[in-house]
């Protein structure tokens, strides 16, 4: 038992460097989390992040992935066929958290929290998928399609964010869907000049066709009137998505109703210096600034403060 007890304190202890000094994006809002879930929090971030990362990194990225089982020549594989290998043996390992015990450390972490939470297998599969599509899909026709993948890309991680805190019904689930939703279109703005060098377009074909502006276009860093009025457009879309999503802070208690709000409202936060920067994202990646990014949870903290009472009376009533 002794030996299984060190084995997970060193798998969380991998998460939790994995998650905080590796990357940008964990924020300080995760400290006010209880400490009894920080470790859970860590794994789970871990596991989203890997899975991101295979789909889009080079295969060499990952040299803790020890245990791959490669039966051909990995050099004959291109890129994309060595990223859907990696997600196959990542899917191996999460199946093995409800079946077995699985040998990567992540997993090991992600399991204790999977059987300690009773968290489902659907969506961290649904992740998965979302990185199987990215090798083989680059565009997205339709606005209808490009929700369609964020059902893959971006809303499990609010229903497994869900559970963790013993919320598991359709209402939350809902205003969770459309939080992440939000953020991943935001995401998308952030991210379309580093995207599209990546061979990727998560603007819809139908609305650059709309507003005149074209691939072209894009690949020479054209900030025109037709790109700043599509930005405008899908900027709307996005504020609206993270409007709907709003409504899911008022059902929830204690401290995790801070957290989503920070998420939330610094999705707003970016889609407002966008908008200030005159919808310019191809030259520079639009983010907040240290200094926004503390207001943010200086305001929220206070926030939940003076409301962290209030949902009470809802837990009984939804």
């Amino acid at each position: 038992m002794a030996y299984i007890d060190k084995k997970l304190e060193k798998s969380y202890k991998f998460c939790r460097e994995l998650a905080t000094s590796h990357y940008e994006n964990f924020t300080v809002a995760s400290l006010l989390i209880p400490k009894s879930k920080r470790d859970n929090i860590y794994a789970i971030y871990a596991y989203c992040r890997i899975v991101d990362d295979i789909g889009d990194e080079a295969s060499s990225d990952f040299p803790f992935l020890t245990d791959l089982n490669v039966e051909v020549n990995w050099e004959e594989w291109s890129e994309s066929e060595r990223r859907l290998h990696l997600l196959e043996y990542w899917e191996s390992q999460l199946t093995l958290c409800y079946t077995g015990t699985p040998s990567n450390p992540v997993m090991y972490a992600l399991q204790d929290t999977i059987l300690s939470f009773e968290i489902p297998i659907t969506p961290f599969i649904k992740l998965i998928s979302a990185n199987r599509l990215d090798q083989a899909q680059h565009r997205y026709e339709t606005f209808e399609n490009l929700l369609n993948y964020c059902e893959y890309s971006a809303n499990p991680v609010g229903q497994i964010f869900l559970h963790l805190f013993g919320y598991d019904d359709e209402l939350r689930q809902t205003y969770s869907d459309f939080t992440c939703t939000g953020l991943q279109l935001v995401n998308f703005l952030q991210d379309i000049k580093t995207d599209f060098l990546r061979g990727r377009i998560y603007i819809p074909q139908e609305d650059m066709a709309y507003f005149g502006y074209s691939e072209d276009e894009l690949s020479k860093n054209i900030e025109n009137q037709n790109f700043q009025r599509l930005m405008k457009f899908e900027s709307s879309r996005a504020r609206e998505y993270l409007n709907q999503g709003y409504k899911l802070i008022d059902y929830l208690n204690g401290p995790i109703r801070l957290d989503v709000a920070l998420f939330s409202r610094g999705g707003s936060a970016v889609l407002k210096s966008i908008e200030r920067s005159e919808y310019k994202v191809l030259m520079s990646r639009t983010k907040l600034s240290r200094y926004d990014s503390m207001g943010l949870v200086l305001v929220n903290f206070l926030k939940y403060l003076l409301r962290r009472d209030s949902s009470r009376y809802l837990k009984g009533n939804v």
